[in-house]
């Protein structure tokens, strides 16, 4: 009896490990995935209830990542995509922050308004 448990195991096994995918027929077996799972990982924050967010609280959601690391200025990028100029002033809004040059600056900038704005209510 336990002989014969092995085998169905054992074979079970090697069966899961086949390369061909799993048929139905003559038709090859199609596993569905819910929905937002690649681009959820993909995107921190992105709109999870189906509408879209506004700039403030996508610049927040980048607060979440950690201080100073290229994966937080690579969150503000995709947020507002950088367009450096070849000499910049100072910075009057998150939008202008997208004109410097060096990455610590443009980091900087954008951690500066992303911490004054005031938290937004999560409904």
């Amino acid at each position: 009896m336990i002989l014969a448990v092995a085998a169905v195991l054992y074979s079970a096994s090697a069966f899961a490990q086949t390369e061909k995918p799993p048929m139905v027929g003559d038709k090859p077996l199609v596993q569905v995935k819910p929905k937002g799972t690649k681009e959820a990982a993909a995107k921190p924050a992105a709109a999870a209830k189906g509408k879209p967010q506004s700039v403030a609280v996508r610049l927040q959601a980048c607060l979440d990542i950690d201080d100073g690391t290229k994966d937080r200025l690579n969150c503000y990028d995709a947020v507002i995509p950088p367009a450096p100029k070849p000499k910049p002033a100072k910075a009057k809004g998150y939008a202008d922050c997208r004109f410097f040059k060096e990455e610590d600056e443009r980091l900087a900038c954008f951690n500066g308004f992303a911490e004054s704005i005031p938290k937004l209510p999560k409904n």
